[in-house]
C-alpha cells in the first residue's frame, strides 16, 4: 500500500458527464441503451460512405474493406451561432471540433456550471482546463489531402490518351468533389484545436491540450487531468475522448491489420468472438477535487481513487499486447487507491473481442484479481464495445462513463453478444463472471468499486479505479427512464382541450425534443391540483407522445372520466377518484421466479435499498448472499 499516494490524499470527484455515441445523442440515451442491452451496431450509412464503393467480403481484395458494420453517431443538431462560429467555416472544420463544443456544453451544464451558472465565476474559469484523448488525424485531412493529388490525375489522364485541352476541365471536376483549401482549413483539421475551441468558446484559462495514446488516449487524458487537480494547477477539469472518424481510411486500416469481425458482431470474451468493429463517439467528464466539490455542493456521481499506467516494453511486436504489462498498470492503480483488487465489484474491460486482445486481457486480470483470492465468480466483467463498437481514442471515455453511472445508480450493467464465455478462459474457476443482464449492485462488506481499463497500440496501458460516493448527493436518482410519464392538467376540461392543442402544435414544431423534455420535467415536478381536469399516459419519445395526445384529444375531455386501451387516462377532476386500486401485485403460490424484482430494484433506489438490507441480514447469518 502506498500511503503517500496522491489520489489517496486527494480523491477526485466526477461531477458532470456528457456522451454522444451510437444511437445516443446525450448521456440519458447512452445509459438507457446500456441498461436495456441495446445493440447499436449497424451497416455503414450512406452519409458516411457507400458500401458498394469500398466493401468486398474477400479479406485479401486490394483497397477494399471486408467490414461494412460499425457504431455511428446519430444526427445531432449543431447551431454555429450558439458558439459564435460563422457558418461559412463549417465545411472546413472537422466534426470532432464542432461536436466537441456540444459535448463540452452538455458536460458543464450537467455539472451545474453551464453558461448561466453563477457558480462558474471568472476565477474558476481561469483555473479550468481541458485535456482530451484524440486520435492522430482527423477525417477532414482525407479530402484536403485527396484534393492535392491532382498532378497524379493529370499524368494518368495524359497517359490514357485524353486530349490535352480536356484535362484541366476533368481535373477541376474531380477537385470539386473535395473540400477546398482556405484560411480556415488548417485549424479546421487539427486535433489539438478540439480542446482549443472549447477553451476559446468557454473562456477557460487552464491547460488546453490533447493526448494521442491510440485506444488508451482518453484514459491517458483523464490521468493527466487528475495530476492537474492533485497538483493544484487547476481547480476543475473537462476531460474524456473524441473520435468521429469511421471513414473508409479507418476501415481500411483495421481491415488490413486484420482485426475486424467477420460475423459483424463484437462478442468480448465469448466463444463466438471473432474480431472488433469500430464506432464513433464523444465522452466527457467534469472533475474536481472531492473536498472542493463537497464544499461547493456539487452533484457527485463517483470518486476516482486510483490510477495506474505502464508500457509493455520489449515484446513480440510493437502492437502485440503483453499480459504482465497490463497487470502492472492494474496493480499500480490499486496500490494508488489503497484497497485490494478483490474488493472491486465491476470491471469495465478494454474487451475488443479480438483473438489477441481478449486472451491477453483475461490473463492479466487473472494475475491481478485472482491472485490470493479464493472467491469465485464475484466480480462482474463487461465491455460497452459490444453495444457501440470500439470508439478508438474515445473508448476509455465510453467505458469510464459507463462505470461512473453504474456506481451512481448502483446497477451492474450488461454486456451483450456473450451466449457462452470462451472455454479457454475457464472463467467458472476464476474470480470473474461475465455480466449479461442489468442487475442490482449490492454491497458486500465494503463500498461499491469499479475498475476501467484501456490499452493502446504501441503498448500503453491505463487502469483507473473508482468508488461510489457515500455522502449526501443532490443528484437526480436515475437517468434511465425509457418510459416517460406525461400529465397535462387545467382548471376545466375546456381549458385542458386548448392546452392539449397548444402542446401538440409545439411538439410538431422544430424543437419537439426540447418541448417533450420540458413536458416530462413539468409532469414530474408539478403537483396535481385536486380540482383540476387531467389526462395522463406514458410515452417513450416525442413521436409517441404526439400519437397518444392526438388519440386523447379525439376521445375528448368531458364531465365523464375514461380510460383508453392504449394506456391513456382522463379524469374531469381528482376529487372523486377511487384511491383504492391495486397498483402492483406480487403473487405467491409458486408464481415467483429468479430475478423477478430486479428491474424494479434497478429503477427505484428505495426498492434496491430494501433488497440490500435483507442481503446484509443474510450475510450476518452466513447465509448465501442475495
Amino acid at each position: 500500500m502506498n500511503l503517500n499516494s496522491s489520489l489517496k490524499k486527494t480523491p477526485i470527484a466526477v461531477i458532470g458527464v456528457s456522451a454522444m455515441f451510437a444511437d445516443a445523442k446525450n448521456i440519458e440515451e447512452y445509459w438507457t441503451n446500456i441498461i436495456q442491452s441495446r445493440d447499436s451496431i449497424k451497416d455503414v450509412p450512406p452519409s458516411r460512405w457507400l458500401i458498394d464503393d469500398y466493401y468486398d467480403a474477400d479479406m485479401t481484395a486490394p483497397d477494399k474493406t471486408y467490414c461494412k458494420r460499425g457504431g455511428f453517431l446519430p444526427e445531432i443538431d449543431f447551431n454555429p451561432m450558439e458558439f459564435g462560429l460563422p457558418p461559412n467555416i463549417l465545411e472546413v472544420t472537422d466534426a470532432s471540433q464542432l461536436l466537441g463544443l456540444v459535448a463540452a456544453r452538455d458536460a458543464f451544464e450537467d455539472a451545474g456550471y453551464g453558461r448561466n451558472s453563477e457558480k462558474f465565476t471568472k476565477a474558476l474559469k481561469e483555473k479550468t482546463g481541458v485535456l482530451l484523448g484524440v486520435g492522430g488525424g482527423q477525417k477532414l485531412i482525407t479530402p484536403l489531402m485527396s484534393r492535392l493529388q491532382y498532378p497524379i490525375w493529370e499524368r494518368a489522364l495524359r497517359a490514357s490518351g485524353i486530349a490535352e485541352e480536356d484535362i484541366p476541365k476533368i481535373v477541376e471536376k474531380m477537385k470539386s468533389a473535395y473540400v477546398g483549401w482556405n484560411e480556415n482549413s488548417f485549424p479546421g483539421l487539427l486535433g489539438n484545436v478540439i480542446s482549443g475551441r472549447i477553451t476559446n468558446r468557454f473562456d477557460l484559462g487552464g491547460i488546453n491540450s490533447v493526448v494521442d495514446a491510440a485506444c488508451a488516449a482518453s484514459l491517458s487524458a483523464i490521468k493527466m487531468s487528475l495530476s492537474e487537480l492533485v497538483e493544484g494547477r487547476c481547480d476543475m477539469m473537462l476531460t474524456g475522448g473524441v473520435d468521429t472518424d469511421n471513414s473508409p481510411f479507418m476501415y481500411m486500416s483495421f481491415s488490413k491489420t486484420p482485426a475486424f469481425s467477420k460475423s459483424g458482431n463484437i462478442s468480448p470474451f465469448s466463444e463466438a468472438a471473432d474480431g472488433m468493429l469500430i464506432g464513433e463517439g464523444i465522452g466527457m467528464l467534469v472533475l474536481k477535487r472531492l473536498e472542493d466539490a463537497e464544499r461547493d455542493q456539487d452533484q457527485i456521481y463517483a470518486v476516482i481513487k486510483g490510477v495506474g499506467t505502464s508500457s509493455d516494453g520489449r515484446f513480440k511486436s510493437v502492437y502485440a499486447p503483453r499480459p504482465s504489462g497490463q497487470a502492472l498498470a492494474m496493480n499500480r492503480a490499486y496500490e494508488d487507491a489503497g484497497y485490494a483488487p478483490e474488493t472491486v465489484g465491476l470491471l469495465e474491460a478494454h474487451g475488443t473481442g479480438t483473438g489477441a486482445g481478449d486472451p491477453t486481457e483475461f490473463t492479466s486480470m487473472q494475475m491481478v484479481f485472482g491472485a490470493n483470492n479464493p472467491q469465485k465468480q464475484h466480480i462482474a466483467l463487461g465491455s460497452v464495445k459490444s453495444q457501440i463498437g470500439h470508439t478508438k481514442s474515445a473508448a476509455g471515455a465510453a467505458g469510464i462513463i459507463k462505470a461512473v453511472l453504474a456506481l451512481h445508480h448502483k446497477v451492474l450493467p450488461p454486456t451483450i453478444n456473450v451466449a457462452k464465455p470462451n472455454p479457454k478462459f475457464n472463467i467458472k474457476d476464476s474470480a470473474i463472471y461475465i455480466n449479461t443482464e442489468a442487475r442490482p449492485w449490492l454491497k458486500n462488506g465494503h463500498p461499491r468499486r469499479s475498475g476501467v481499463s484501456a490499452f493502446g497500440f504501441g503498448g500503453i496501458n491505463v487502469h483507473i479505479t473508482m468508488e461510489e460516493y457515500q455522502g449526501n448527493g443532490n443528484t437526480h436518482y436515475r437517468l434511465h427512464e425509457p418510459y416517460k410519464t406525461v400529465i397535462l392538467q387545467a382548471s376545466t376540461p375546456a381549458e385542458l382541450i386548448q392546452l392539449s392543442r397548444d402542446i401538440l402544435n409545439q411538439l410538431n414544431g422544430a424543437e419537439s425534443e426540447k418541448i417533450f423534455k420540458a413536458l416530462v420535467a413539468e409532469s414530474k415536478n408539478s403537483p396535481l391540483i385536486q380540482q383540476n381536469a387531467r389526462v395522463g399516459f406514458v410515452a417513450r419519445s416525442e413521436q409517441d407522445c404526439i400519437a397518444l395526445l392526438q388519440t386523447a384529444s379525439k376521445q375528448g375531455f368531458s364531465s365523464e372520466a375514461w380510460e383508453h386501451p392504449k394506456g391513456i387516462y382522463y379524469r374531469p377532476s381528482g376529487i372523486d377518484v377511487n384511491t383504492n386500486k391495486v397498483v402492483a401485485l406480487f403473487a405467491g403460490q409458486g408464481a415467483q421466479y429468479v430475478g423477478m424484482g430486479k428491474e424494479l430494484a434497478n429503477a427505484f433506489p428505495t426498492v434496491a435499498q430494501t433488497f440490500e438490507q435483507v442481503d446484509e441480514l443474510y450475510q450476518a447469518t452466513n447465509a448465501v448472499p442475495l
